[in-house]
């Protein structure tokens, strides 16, 4: 376990979330995203920096435009701007790193010559290869607050289950071991933890159906077919207070479901699909140590700041019981 995070003097511990920034080979649209990054990361001055998989772009181009020619240096250059900053950052993988030149563990090795990179190839028994922990030391120096890191996947390798993969009972069982080796305990006993992956859970659509919610949903909620109990093990565990991810360019909507709030980043990355009036931008999320509670916000392209979003009541015709 790497212990490089420590909360502030004042109890304080920033993290700014990318996600989605697509990376490709340096074009103009890459140039707005470092950009973007770099305005972040000034205006927040975080204490960590995590990225939601999609760090670049390595699948199929329409005609007559460029594919990513090379994965490995488009990884590093994705994250130069962070890692110039000297920020400690972390990543998930998400389904369009490795569709195309290159695999999971050669990214991984990439990734871990940076000096500023605390993430961990994971035990090599569980799917995907960016499953990990991180811990927050306290002022006290002991423990403070926990993260967890989990690899979604790309796509179902199932032939009668289509659409993306889901996270496996062998993540989900090193989660829950995780939890209890590093967060013994029960009930307020227990450090809160955080959670950050790509795919989002189908928890999210069940919580913008019912219950109120703040922010935007602009495309549906694209979670895998098949629900692999992440979600139920998150609320036995007892632990984890929040998740983040990606993947949806146009939904950055938040809430809670059962007492965990589910939240979406926001699309980092130009070179991919949006919205007109739907900014580029990051997801900021403070911790206050000896605090379950977490304060978040967004932090658009232009400066500004989106500290309170549309709120979004569900329709009670539409969640009535049969």
């Amino acid at each position: 376990m790497k212990s490089k995070l420590s909360f502030q003097k004042d109890g304080s511990f920033t993290i700014v979330q990318f996600t989605d920034l697509h990376w490709m080979d340096g074009r103009a649209e890459d140039q707005r995203t470092r950009e973007l990054m770099e305005r972040v990361l000034e205006a927040e001055q975080p204490d960590l920096v995590i990225f939601t998989g999609d760090l670049i772009y390595t699948g199929p181009v329409p005609k007559g435009e460029k594919e990513c020619e090379n994965p490995r240096q488009a990884f590093s250059n994705a994250v130069a701007a962070v890692e110039e900053s000297g920020v400690p950052w972390a990543f998930v993988f998400g389904n369009h790193d490795t569709e195309k030149g290159v695999t999971y563990s050669e990214l991984m090795q990439i990734a871990l010559e940076h000096p500023h990179c605390l993430a961990e190839v994971g035990p090599k028994e569980l799917a995907g290869s960016s499953n990990y922990s991180l811990e927050i030391e306290g002022t006290d120096n002991r423990t403070g607050a926990l993260l967890y890191m989990l690899d979604t996947g790309a796509y179902s390798g199932l032939e009668q289950i289509p659409g993306y993969n889901w996270v496996r009972m062998s993540q989900i069982n090193w989660l829950r071991e995780q939890s209890a080796v590093l967060n013994p305990g029960t009930g307020q006993d227990k450090l809160p933890a955080l959670a950050f992956f790509h795919i989002p859970l189908p928890e999210y659509a069940e919580m913008w159906a019912t219950q109120i919610c703040y922010g935007q949903k602009l495309e549906q909620v694209c979670a895998p077919v098949l629900n692999s109990g992440l979600f139920t093990a998150l609320l036995e565990m007892g632990d984890v207070v929040g998740t983040f991810c990606g993947h949806d360019h146009i939904n950055d909507f938040t809430g809670s479901l059962h007492g965990i709030r589910l939240s979406y980043g926001r699309a980092t990355g130009y070179n991919t699909y949006g919205r007109e009036g739907f900014m580029r931008g990051a997801r900021v999320i403070r911790l206050t140590q000896g605090d379950k509670e977490f304060d978040t916000w967004i932090r658009l392209e232009d400066g500004s700041l989106l500290l309170e979003q549309p709120i979004h009541t569900p329709d009670p015709a539409t969640n009535s019981e049969h």
